[in-house]
């Protein structure tokens, strides 16, 4: 489901109330651990990228975007946190796999980059931010460019 809104607040303002708040918690613990260089930006979802004056190059899929790297959104049926991180470097998706029973009682619904949670009290916003952390802009466009060259 993405949103046509064009600014995060107008995202969050379409969301119903009881999203918009485990939404905003997400968001304010990325900004709050979010490495330097990373920027905000809407893509149909609350994104967070690597801006063309660190990337010029932008994202093989369509150049003329940032390089991805996270993102938050209220889909229809789940709140989804996507981090191309865990899907690009097995030792990162091992070492939120093997902290996650640390933070919730239910079991990872997850796919290559993205996490999966059907009510808001299910989201571990603490490991989030732990996981927000791990990865620096520099670290990313270099595991990046090496899957590119593969």
């Amino acid at each position: 489901m993405q949103s046509k809104a064009l600014t995060v607040e107008n995202y969050l303002n379409e969301l119903p109330e009881e999203r918009r708040e485990i939404i905003t918690q997400l968001r304010n613990t990325v900004l709050k651990n979010l490495p330097k260089g990373f920027e905000e930006q809407m893509s149909g979802m609350i994104g967070y990228n690597v801006p063309f004056s660190i990337y010029p190059a932008g994202y093989h899929c369509t150049p003329t975007s940032p390089l991805p790297f996270m993102g938050i959104a209220s889909q229809k049926n789940h709140i989804a946190f996507y981090h191309m991180g865990i899907y690009a470097q097995p030792e990162l998706f091992n070492w939120f796999v093997a902290e996650y029973p640390k933070y919730t009682k239910t079991k990872p619904d997850m796919g290559k980059s993205c996490i999966r949670w059907k009510k808001p009290e299910q989201v571990p916003v603490k490991l989030i931010g732990e996981l927000v952390k791990k990865m620096s802009v520099k670290e990313w466009i270099s595991i990046y460019e090496s899957v590119m060259k593969k």
